[in-house]
């Protein structure tokens, strides 16, 4: 068994903040392998429908557990009260330490009638990032990475299973979409995620997409704040603050795993080019795994120059971080233009390969070359 030590730190960490920590991630994401290394703990799966009769009263069972314990409660969207449970555990037995797992934000459902604002911390768990594909799971061939995706399972076994994929898209729209949200139309739904798929990483376009699959708008546009909801789908807004010609509306659009996209698209191998836009895909991952979600952005403008992401530390200083193959891909005329609006921020190039972090100047402006934005957390 890998142990993430990263991850299992990391809630600890936030142990030490709140007594509630929720725990989230796409189903398969490896979440439950996660928690069972975790030490001293008590491990509940809200599946059972024995555990659900054990917490209806919650605070009959809370109060008979010794604090000493920490407890795990897997896919606790399952019990009748989630939310009610929680918000009793962490303002009247804050001593218990709870890891309350699920495949959704805590705004997934009516069952959790309150977001435990405060009360609760949240860690969300993606597809295995590129430097535990590397470090971890000892895998250093990117298109293999790319092409089978972060679920844990086939990543380590290799090779693309559309069976696989085939069944985790049946068992998202059963136990998260339709359970959770109520969304009764299988097939409009599956046939936006497919097309979101098809085109991730481009712009979305609402009013084409609920065209294509014969859905209202409306719907459309539920649909997707569902896919979002259950972490199946990230959207990246647009930077904008200065330049008259700046897009400033229309967000990118990115689905969650490499490895359902390639199998969209019935790709059996990786090509050049469709590893430079999967990249992408990773880069966006690790600086998820670094910034909050609110303060990453990409920007184009209206003719057509684009960079990949923009990270906003504040109103005046903003840092760039492209996401390319080899610095040899790297053109720096967009970025360049960027820093004449923009002139207060770092620049940098995230590439697979990249050992040792070195920087040089390109046109006007210096770039440093990175594997990973982490290294840049503290600057």
């Amino acid at each position: 068994m890998i142990r993430r030590k990263k991850w299992i730190n990391e809630i600890g960490r936030l142990w030490g903040i709140r007594s509630v920590v929720w725990f989230s991630g796409v189903r398969r994401v490896g979440k439950t392998t996660l928690v069972k290394q975790l030490e001293n703990v008590d491990y509940l799966n809200c599946d059972l429908p024995s555990v659900r009769r054990r917490l209806a009263d919650p605070e009959f069972f809370l109060s008979s557990r010794d604090p000493e314990r920490r407890l795990v409660l897997d896919e606790v969207h399952r019990i009748e009260e989630p939310s009610l449970l929680l918000k009793i555990a962490a303002d009247e037995y804050p001593n218990v330490k709870i890891l309350a797992t699920g495949s959704s934000t805590l705004a997934a459902a009516k069952k959790f009638r309150d977001a435990l604002t405060d009360r609760k911390r949240t860690l969300h768990l993606p597809p295995v990032p590129w430097r535990e594909t590397v470090g971890l799971f000892g895998v250093n061939d990117l298109n293999r990475r790319l092409l089978c995706g972060g679920l844990p399972r086939i990543l380590l076994e290799g090779k693309p299973q559309p069976e696989f994929f085939e069944d985790w898209l049946e068992s998202f729209y059963a136990r998260d979409i339709q359970e959770l949200f109520n969304i009764r139309n299988r097939t409009g739904f599956l046939s936006l995620i497919q097309l979101l798929g098809l085109q991730s990483g481009g712009s979305l376009d609402v009013s084409a997409l609920s065209k294509k699959c014969r859905i209202s708008r409306p719907t459309t546009m539920s649909y997707l704040d569902a896919m979002e909801i259950a972490h199946a789908l990230y959207r990246v807004p647009p930077f904008f603050g200065g330049g008259h010609r700046e897009i400033i509306k229309q967000p990118k659009a990115y689905l969650f795993d490499t490895g359902l996209i390639a199998h969209f698209k019935g790709w059996e191998s990786i090509r050049e080019d469709d590893a430079g836009l999967l990249w992408e895909h990773l880069v966006l991952d690790e600086l998820r795994c670094v910034f909050p979600a609110r303060k990453i952005h990409y920007w184009r403008d209206k003719s057509g120059r684009e960079l990949d992401f923009v990270v906003e530390h504040s109103p005046n200083r903003v840092d760039i971080y492209e996401a390319k193959l080899t610095p040899d891909a790297f053109d720096a005329g967009n970025l360049e233009r960027f820093r004449q609006l923009y002139p207060e921020g770092d620049n940098f190039v995230i590439c697979p390969y990249v050992s040792d972090p070195f920087r040089e100047k390109r046109r006007s402006v210096t770039v440093e070359y990175v594997s990973k934005p982490e290294q840049q957390r503290n600057r």
